[in-house]
């Protein structure tokens, strides 16, 4: 990979995103690109970004062989430079450059909401395999797909990746052989200009609650629905969920560059949204799975032949919705509903929904819902499918960020809950004990006890413990994450389902 810089000038000119240069080589080429300055910078150019970035991180990348920095004040005026009035956007374009623009070498199917945005991706990308086999790729919240083989999958530490991993970790996947790539976009992605210049063939919008509203994230509700929303304007089809919140701004947004034969709407009851184009309904709901129906509505929605009844492999009405929209998104890319149903079927997410059976302990789910909207949607479906049960939930909250996540979950187990475990989840740099105290502050106590056991490992042996034959078990928003973030480092955590077996292992035998 290279660029010329004279070349990279032009780009930023174009996105009027250029305020000077000053090269001693103006026929400068590059072959590496960095925003680390811990990284080898041999030959390469140097990105000066971050709110507490230092003059002495560009003296650290000049030292290990930085040919050029771009920043948005000069450092070093004796350097080649480049001064930008953005730097994450001079990073986006010039990454992509970089890298070959393999966006373009791949059809792009994204997706967004405040939940269920990695579970959808999840069900695309296993339907799709069936009709592309070894030729989808992947960016989730939990894993990226880059290839075919196992040393091309591997974990993410971000939803969506900062531009420059993005775009290299896409030119992986272009010479990998993808031809398709499913990936989520959240809305920090569009906050900080990580996908900034990149246009999606299908874009998708599931849902909005207040979610991400801190200091380190959105600063209100407005900023955060802005945010989201652009993934629609940045989309050539728009497949969005009749029965979100803020429907009319999101439809808005999808129109100022679609046409409405290329936007698609679905919803769970038409009697109260006449202007959908697929209706889904369910059926019939096991622990292990359910049955739902896909009825095309319009005749844009028939033409995509995918309306019958499907078979999910993991439970959940919220899930099923998730369902639909990767039915819809795969019938956009003519995938025949024989290998949507069987993709369907087979589907699966790690740490969602994930149900563990157990000898007279209950039933134990683990799911990575994390903000009220998620946890309100699980709750309130296992109240509805054993309304006799007792619901029994482990939890805790992140430090740093998500602030409002605290609040409700404090709402959503007073509504819903039995009783509750407050425990450690990514403290961070906060104390997770004063975390547990701020949910705990705001339960009404009167309708769900609590205790708060911080190390996360005791507190799913105490609930286990605790538990009868008949109590339903929710071991809840960490999902599949096997680390725990705590004051700068992740330090290794078995995951939540593994501890569960392990506990159960000791406790009932195998």
């Amino acid at each position: 990979m290279s660029l010329k810089i004279s070349a990279a000038i032009e780009i930023l000119k174009q996105h009027d995103l250029l305020v000077s240069n000053h090269l001693n080589e103006p026929d400068l080429v590059v072959t590496n690109i960095s925003y680390n300055s811990r990284e080898d910078q041999s030959n390469g150019i140097f990105f000066c970004k971050g709110n507490n970035f230092k003059a002495e991180y560009l003296q650290q990348a000049v030292n290990s062989g930085a040919e050029i920095y771009v920043a948005e004040k000069e450092f070093d005026r004796d350097s080649n430079n480049i001064i930008v009035n953005n730097i994450q956007k001079a990073l986006a374009i010039l990454s992509a450059a970089f890298f070959g623009n393999p966006e373009n070498d791949l059809f792009i199917i994204a997706f967004t909401g405040t939940k269920g945005k990695t579970t959808t991706s999840y069900f695309i990308h296993d339907i799709l395999q069936k009709m592309y086999p070894k030729k989808v790729a992947l960016f989730s919240t939990i894993d990226r797909i880059v290839g075919p083989n196992p040393e091309d999958e591997f974990k993410s530490d971000l939803t969506t990746p900062e531009s420059l991993d993005l775009f290299r970790d896409m030119r992986r996947a272009v010479d990998n052989g993808m031809t398709h790539l499913v990936m989520e976009v959240s809305s920090q992605a569009y906050k900080k200009d990580r996908v900034y210049g990149l246009n999606f063939d299908i874009g998708g919008f599931l849902n909005i609650t207040p979610d991400h509203i801190g200091a380190n994230e959105h600063p209100t509700y407005a900023d955060y629905l802005f945010c989201k929303k652009q993934l629609m304007i940045n989309s050539k089809v728009n497949i969005i969920n009749r029965g979100t919140n803020d429907f009319d701004t999101v439809y808005e947004a999808a129109k100022q560059t679609s046409d409405d034969k290329d936007i698609y709407l679905f919803a769970r009851d038409i009697e109260k949204f006449d202007d959908i184009d697929f209706e889904l309904s369910s059926k019939e709901t096991t622990l292990s799975d359910s049955i739902f129906n896909l009825k095309a509505v319009s005749d844009k929605a028939k033409n995509l032949h995918v309306d019958q009844d499907y078979k999910l492999g993991i439970v959940g009405d919220f899930n099923e919705i998730n369902a639909t929209a990767a039915i819809i998104a795969s019938g956009l890319v003519n995938v025949p509903d024989k290998d949507i149903y069987d993709g369907l079927k087979m589907a699966h997410v790690p740490g969602r929904m994930e149900h563990i059976n157990t000898k007279s302990h209950g039933t134990i789910f683990v799911d990575y819902a994390h903000n009220y909207a998620s946890m309100k949607a699980l709750l309130s479906f296992l109240r509805n499918e054993y309304p006799k049960s007792q619901i029994k939930v482990v939890v805790g909250s992140p430090g740093d960020k998500g602030i409002s996540r605290r609040a409700g979950f404090s709402k959503v187990l007073t509504e819903l809950a039995d009783s509750a475990i407050l425990t450690t989840d990514d403290p961070g740099f906060e104390d997770p004990a004063d975390i547990c105290k701020e949910i705990d502050g705001k339960i009404d106590h009167s309708k769900v006890s609590t205790k708060i056991i911080l190390d996360r490992a005791e507190a799913i042996k105490e609930m286990i413990d605790t538990s009868s034959d008949d109590d339903i078990v929710v071991l809840a928003a960490k999902g599949d994450d096997a680390y725990q973030k705590t004051r700068g480092k992740d330090v290794p955590y078995p995951t939540d389902t593994v501890v569960a077996k392990n506990i159960l292992k000791d406790i009932e035998g195998e």
